[in-house]
């Protein structure tokens, strides 16, 4: 796995983290940032070829 891969995999992991964090507390702006940004990096990872396998999903 390359650095790209690997850095991707991991800012994916961790926005979901942060977004059932949001989701816990009750944040609904947090929510729809990370929300976004969870989008935002499934998208970059399908234009660069990286799959997201279901638990990074």
């Amino acid at each position: 796995m390359d650095a790209f891969t690997a850095g991707i995999l991991q800012r994916i992991e961790n926005t979901k983290s942060d977004l059932i964090r949001a989701r816990e507390t009750g944040d609904e702006f947090l929510v729809d940032v990370e929300q976004s940004e969870l989008e935002d990096l499934r998208r970059l990872a399908a234009e660069h070829g990286v799959e997201v396998s279901a638990s990074f999903a």
